[in-house]
């Protein structure tokens, strides 16, 4: 059969395509394309059809509509046999290239949600990044070897957002969120603790109430951390607002500014002693964190996540480092 263009309008039965987003011609042609690819490797609509266990009508069908969308014919046909035209050589270029990317993609999300080997997108504090969160990983894979996690460090909110964004599929974080569209559960809390510098007026004290604090500079993490949040409701509890000398992004950081005598911070405690500093028990209110993993409301867990989650949730009150947890 001699090759011909055609003089019908492209996609005709929707309108033009140059009236057409991107998108709509995508919903249009892609359920075709694999069709198209197995006719031009065989060049044969019957075999075709056999190997991929469709009736050859539905094939034939199928072809004459692509090429009835397209505006353009795809095949010359002679007799049984078919051989693609130019247009089609290289629309089967593409074609190829997008259906060998739709073969990866899926290869890459069974991987991830395989039981045994699947892959878990986990978000945590800084402050988690220490002893916590190695040590929950280190007894999680002692059971679940060869399970692969994305790890994300970062601020309470930050985490939040990208949980939302189905980029993360668990956080540990503080404070525990109560927000729509998420879960969460209290695990654990550390109690927060003044710490001064080692030749500080109250250096000499082993506790203090917040209010004695009201003169003093304060280094604190950047608002949108979940510890400054704490710490700004903790001295307004006790009377007063905070003078900040300075805002940081890393709890460890602050301890050494502390050191240095910028000021007086609340903070959890460090992974290890820190020297310069001093470490005071807060009494009059409870100066505590809560640490709590979120998730999202409604969302399937693949195999990998959910025994992740189990493993969390088994946590709840031991979930901290012995030395970091309540005393």
């Amino acid at each position: 059969m001699e090759h011909q263009h055609r003089s019908r309008s492209p996609l005709s039965h929707t309108g033009d395509a140059r009236d057409m987003s991107g998108d709509e011609i995508v919903r249009l042609l892609a359920p075709r394309l694999a069709y198209f690819a197995g006719v031009a490797r065989t060049e044969h609509v019957t075999r075709a059809a056999q190997e991929m266990q469709v009736p050859q009508s539905t094939l034939s069908r199928a072809m004459a509509r692509l090429e009835h969308d397209l505006g353009v014919d795809l095949f010359a046909r002679h007799g049984r046999t078919v051989s693609l035209t130019p247009a089609g050589r290289t629309f089967l270029a593409s074609v190829e290239r997008a259906l060998g990317e739709v073969e990866k993609a899926a290869e890459s999300v069974r991987a991830d949600a395989d039981p045994e080997s699947g892959k878990v997108a986990f978000g945590f504090l800084h402050t988690m990044g220490t002893e916590t969160v190695p040590a929950l990983l280190r007894a999680f894979r002692a059971d679940h070897p060869r399970i692969r996690f994305s790890l994300v460090q970062n601020y309470g909110e930050a985490m939040l957002e990208r949980l939302r964004a189905g980029e993360l599929d668990l956080c540990l974080t503080s404070p525990v969120p109560d927000a729509p569209g998420l879960v969460a559960r209290r695990l654990d809390e550390q109690r927060l603790r003044l710490v001064v510098p080692e030749d500080h007026r109250l250096a000499a004290r082993k506790r203090i109430r917040l209010a004695e604090t009201a003169d003093e500079s304060f280094v604190t993490l950047e608002p949108g951390y979940g510890l400054r949040r704490i710490t700004d409701d903790l001295c307004a509890e006790a009377g007063f607002t905070p003078r900040i000398a300075f805002e940081g992004e890393e709890a460890e950081t602050l301890r050494g500014l502390v050191a240095a005598g910028l000021g007086v911070a609340l903070l959890p405690p460090p992974a290890v002693p820190r020297p310069g500093v001093v470490e005071l028990a807060v009494t009059g209110q409870r100066a505590v964190r809560e640490i709590g993993v979120a998730w999202l409301d409604g969302h399937p867990d693949t195999p990998p996540v959910a025994a992740f989650k189990k493993f969390l949730l088994s946590r709840r009150g031991r979930l901290l480092p012995e030395q970091a947890s309540m005393e």
